[in-house]
């Protein structure tokens, strides 16, 4: 007898993949689910454990750090919530097509924050905390949790506030590393970070810090900070974004006085200086030149009295000397009883010729920027303009020679 048997169908594979992929967009709305649920509570843990541990009224020393190492014991396994919904959620959406955009955009930020893990681990770490929990604060938001918000503010601003203090720190560390600032461009760079630092600092914590009215240096900053909202409209020409990193670093001195150490905020002041001088060298025109240089003036000024008057100690005592040259004719100035007009023309004279002195004189730039300085102070009637004039001596040469020539004879 002919044996029987079974006979199988040929397959390519699709079949069982469109089965995977069916099964997987079934699963996830449940693994989200889940996480969600896993996420709330880890967050309600945080926020009880956090206000236990800033409204303790034990004197006792053990028991604030038991309640200390409780809160940060939930801290992190609400962070470690937050992370395995990124990767498990949101990352298997994307991969199924089934995400939102603003899941997309959520976990290419995940992504530019986890590249820093090789190269930059103490920035990596800080940056990494600042995500998840402006994803969770951003989620509560968007769904509408205002109970769950109010609650969760409190907790979330104070995380933030110790994260980007963190943050600027270590920024300020590497700007003490040569072997990291080995560059003109890396230390540009570490300069940038600050200033991004500041403005989300700013722009997202502040506010909430304010609202509270647990911020109690507002009232040292209310002008800075209402001048920096001015710079959130609109389009920025690079004259604007000095004043506006400018107008971050006056409220950096109030808010962050050790994380930004005043040596870290002079050379961030000293960075803007050589922006501007750039920025007047390349102006496209007469108009834009002179904002630049009234841009200059302003920031010379904010460097001088907000920062360098308050520095106590003084590398060089010769530069401690001079700047108090410089304070006493500043306070003459200003104390006199002469018009706007005048002073605003006597500080800019004190201002240029202070500035000269810190010039580098060499290379190109800097004796342009000199040459620019000294037709401004021409303008001022501080210096006078020499013409340049010859006298033609070929004459007197010729005659010098045929003397010469009889003194032979």
């Amino acid at each position: 007898m002919p044996e029987k048997g079974l006979r199988l169908a040929k397959t390519d594979g699709a079949f069982f993949s469109k089965i995977t992929t069916t099964i997987t967009k079934l699963l996830i709305p449940t693994k989200v689910g889940i996480n969600s649920m896993l996420i709330s509570i880890k967050r309600n843990n945080v926020i009880k454990t956090y206000n236990e541990y800033i409204n303790h009224n034990q004197k006792s020393k053990e028991n604030k750090e038991t309640l200390e190492k409780k809160y940060e014991n939930a801290v992190v396994l609400y962070l470690e919530s937050l992370d395995k919904y990124i990767m498990e959620s949101v990352y298997k959406k994307v991969k199924s097509r089934t995400a939102t955009a603003y899941e997309e955009s959520a976990l290419s930020r995940y992504y530019n924050v986890v590249h820093l893990k090789e190269t930059q681990y103490v920035e990596y770490k800080y940056k990494k905390q600042q995500f998840l929990l402006e994803l969770d604060y951003e989620s509560l938001k968007n769904n509408n949790k205002e109970k769950v918000l109010e609650k969760y503010k409190s907790f979330y601003a104070d995380r933030m506030n110790t994260l980007y203090k963190g943050l600027l720190k270590n920024y300020s560390v590497q700007l003490a590393d040569k072997v990291i600032c080995d560059s003109i461009e890396n230390k540009e760079k570490i300069y940038n970070d600050i200033f991004e630092c500041l403005e989300k600092y700013v722009v997202s914590i502040l506010p909430i810090k304010i609202e509270a009215g647990t911020e109690p240096a507002y009232k040292d900053i209310v002008y800075e900070y209402d001048k920096f909202n001015s710079f959130l409209a609109g389009k920025l020409d690079k004259r604007d974004t000095i004043e506006k990193k400018m107008t971050l670093l006056g409220i950096s001195r109030k808010l962050f006085t050790h994380s930004l150490p005043l040596v870290v905020a002079e050379q961030c002041y000293e960075s803007l200086l050589r922006e501007n001088r750039h920025l007047i060298l390349n102006s496209p025109s007469l108009k834009k030149q002179e904002m630049a240089y009234q841009m200059l003036i302003t920031l010379i000024e904010d460097y001088n009295v907000k920062l360098l008057s308050t520095k106590i100690y003084w590398e060089v005592p010769t530069d401690r000397d001079e700047y108090k040259k410089f304070w006493d004719e500043y306070e003459k100035i200003t104390k006199s009883k002469d018009t706007e007009e005048n002073k605003s023309k006597k500080k800019q004279i004190l201002f240029l010729k202070s500035d000269m002195k810190k010039i580098d004189n060499e290379g190109a730039q800097a004796k342009l920027i000199i040459k620019f300085y000294k037709s401004k102070l021409v303008e001022l009637g501080a210096m006078r303009q020499i013409k340049n004039s010859y006298a033609d001596c070929s004459n007197i040469k010729l005659i010098a020679k045929k003397n010469k020539k009889s003194l032979k004879k």
